[in-house]
This record gives structure tokens, C-alpha cells and sequence, in this order.
């Protein structure tokens, strides 16, 4: 029998930049023999159960700027990729818990999509063809948050999940999760017009997408534990999937602001997640700096202030 925590151990080692040889390398061993192949798209698609009304994702790229695999280092059940761009931890921990759910047989939709880092270029492409399982599907949790307490309520100021569904996740978890509305603009933010609670779940990823990306062992295998026993079953589905609600809160006011959010506020509030946006969109800090000294007319001199 595989042990699960080397499982996951292997499947950090790859680098996934997409396209890479490496990446590619690490779809056909992980993920070909359970999912068959990919859709058109890219996309991995396995469906377990009669017409489930709950679908799991992850995704299989990652922000690796080469090709290869990589050396790890743990300690104390954290582990770190050594001299590399990332760990990919984001999103690997969450295809490996698809997987151990789907050792386990428990019925659901899963779905690895492609391209997430590149601004959910697969998951965009598979809502858009509107897939006939897509019809059943009341749920959607993504396994694609850092920390280990967050159930994404809110992307980009926007509901996605409503409370009651986060309470319930959290109660049949048993880990301590709790709302969260900083979420960024992921995988699952595709679904929302279709799908009525679209949520992601920490997985026990730290600083993704820097040098100093961890991933918490001992967390992730306390979540594979939960999420295989969890009574799935006992989960509804409260929000309206055509309703647009936007809701943050800001500190300054110390109120809430429903409405349509300006950019400015919505920077100020999730300048970690708008930065993320900019990065999935090819953008980097020299061509912003560029832009807004060509815009403004800054002196070369500005340009220092922010590197």
C-alpha cells in the first residue's frame, strides 16, 4: 500500500511550469492513470458516483519558471524546496488530496484544471463549454488556500460561498475553519454563475509562490483524514448562483461595504491577492513601474523606489 505522506512528498519534487517536460512528466504519473485523458482543454475530469452534486478541484500548473525536478528539505514536518522559484505546493497538495479521496472512492466531480496560474485559462474554458455533469453540481471546493483555517467566502470582493455552507463545511471538518473573505481569483471563482457554493479550502501552504513557499505536513495529513470520513451528505446549498453580492470589510470605516467596490478600495484592502492577479496575467513589478512612469511622466529616479 502507498504510504500517502511520501505520496506527497514525490509530488512536490516536480517543477511545473506549464508545457515544461517536467510538468508534463508529472501529469502522466500522478494523474493519467486515475483520470484517463485530458479534455480538450487540458483539464482532468473524473466523475465517481450517480450525477454527485459536489465537485472537488485543484490545478496542475505552477508558477516554476523552468523545467526539472527539485530538492527538498524538512524539518519538523515543513517542507521547502531548496534554490528554486517555488515549492508548488500550490496547487500539488491539492491534487494529492483529490487523489487519496479518490483511492477512498468517495463520489464527487473532480476536477484538475489547467492553466490556473495563467489567469484560469482551463477552468474558464470547461465552464464556458458548459459540461453535462456541470448541470448537477451544487458545490464546488477547491483545494487552493494557504493557512489552515480559511474557507473562502469572497474572491475579489465577490461572494462565492454563503455562511451557512461555511459553518457546515467547517462543522463535518472538524478542524477549526473558519470564513474568510480575502480570497483571491481562482479556479473556483469560474463556476460562481452556475454553481451555487464555490469555496476554497486551506490546504497548509505558506508564501506560495516565492522561494519561501512551506508546505505543513502534518497539517495535510489531518485534512486527508477529515475530508475522507467527512459526512459530505449533510452539506446544502444556500446562495443564489445569479446573485452578484459584493462584500469586504474595511478597517478604516470598521463597517461593511456592499456595492460595486472601486479598484482603489479593492487594492487597498487585497493588495496580496490583486498582486497574484497581475502576476497570473504575465504582469511583473518592472512593466508596472514602466506603465506608471509612462503615464505619470515619473523621472527615471522614481523607478528605484520600488524595487
Amino acid at each position: 500500500m502507498k504510504n500517502p505522506r511520501k505520496t506527497l512528498i514525490e509530488m512536490l519534487k516536480y517543477k511545473r511550469k506549464h508545457g515544461s517536460q517536467s510538468h508534463i512528466s508529472f501529469c502522466n504519473k500522478f494523474l493519467k492513470p486515475v483520470f484517463g485523458k485530458p479534455d480538450i482543454y487540458g483539464n482532468f475530469i473524473k466523475v465517481i458516483g450517480n450525477n454527485p452534486n459536489i465537485s472537488f478541484m485543484s490545478h496542475h500548473d505552477s508558477v516554476h519558471t523552468t523545467n526539472g525536478k527539485q530538492v527538498l528539505s524538512i524539518e519538523n514536518d515543513i517542507v521547502k524546496a531548496v534554490n528554486s522559484e517555488c515549492l508548488g505546493a500550490d496547487c500539488a497538495t491539492g491534487i494529492w488530496l483529490m487523489l487519496e479521496m479518490i483511492q477512498q472512492n468517495i463520489e464527487g466531480v473532480y476536477v484538475v484544471h489547467a492553466q490556473e496560474e495563467s489567469g484560469c485559462i482551463g477552468s474558464r474554458a470547461l465552464v464556458d463549454s458548459s459540461p453535462d455533469w456541470l448541470e448537477h453540481v451544487d458545490i464546488a471546493i477547491s483545494f487552493d488556500r494557504k493557512g489552515m483555517q480559511s474557507i473562502i467566502t469572497h474572491q475579489m470582493g465577490l461572494r462565492c460561498c454563503s455562511e451557512q455552507f461555511s459553518d457546515e463545511l467547517s462543522t463535518i471538518l472538524d478542524l477549526n475553519h473558519v470564513s474568510d473573505d480575502t480570497g483571491s481569483y481562482t479556479d473556483s471563482n469560474e463556476y460562481i454563475g452556475k454553481v451555487s457554493e464555490c469555496t476554497n479550502l486551506s490546504v497548509g501552504y505558506y508564501k506560495q509562490h516565492t522561494r519561501d513557499e512551506s508546505q505543513d505536513l502534518n497539517y495535510a495529513m489531518n485534512l486527508r483524514e477529515s475530508l475522507i470520513n467527512a459526512e459530505w451528505e449533510a452539506l446544502g446549498f444556500y446562495r443564489d448562483s445569479d446573485e452578484v453580492e459584493y462584500s469586504y470589510f474595511n478597517d478604516r470605516e470598521e463597517s461593511y461595504y456592499s456595492g460595486n467596490p472601486s479598484l482603489e478600495r479593492l487594492i487597498e484592502q487585497y493588495p496580496d491577492e490583486v498582486a497574484d492577479v497581475l502576476r497570473s496575467l504575465g504582469v511583473t513589478a518592472d512593466m508596472l513601474v514602466q506603465e506608471i512612469n509612462d503615464m505619470y511622466g515619473f523621472k527615471d529616479s522614481r523607478v528605484g523606489m520600488y524595487r
